[in-house]
């Protein structure tokens, strides 16, 4: 005859409070560093330093540099390459330090949690 009542698949009361203390745990960790993430700063350069892209956390644009010798009215596409190069690599950079700072506290499991 099986049993009734208890916890499902034998788990014991105890064993659910650790998890839940280690869930809530995690939350506060992944929510503390988001808030560091976005307080941090990332920049990022193409051509050789003459386009700089800075990038809060928050994944807004702070700033951008042209150096004089860049800009040139008669070849604007090389200029529109080289800030769309310096923008895609701040940002992947940012992702970057994300994903590992976020690693970090999951072990790597990755997103999926609701919290």
């Amino acid at each position: 005859m099986a049993k009734r009542g208890g916890f499902p698949g034998g788990m014991m009361p105890g064993n659910m409070n650790n998890l839940m203390k280690q869930a809530q745990k995690m939350q506060k960790q992944m929510e503390d560093t988001s808030k560091a993430l976005e307080e941090k700063e990332y920049e990022a350069a193409a051509g050789g330093g003459v386009v700089k892209v800075k990038m809060n956390g928050k994944k807004e644009i702070v700033s951008i540099h042209l150096d004089e010798e860049v800009v040139d009215k008669d070849d604007i596409e090389m200029l529109e390459d080289l800030v769309m190069a310096a923008v895609n690599e701040v940002i992947r950079a940012q992702s970057e330090d994300e994903k590992t700072q976020m690693g970090k506290i999951t072990g790597g499991l990755g997103g999926g949690f609701p919290f």
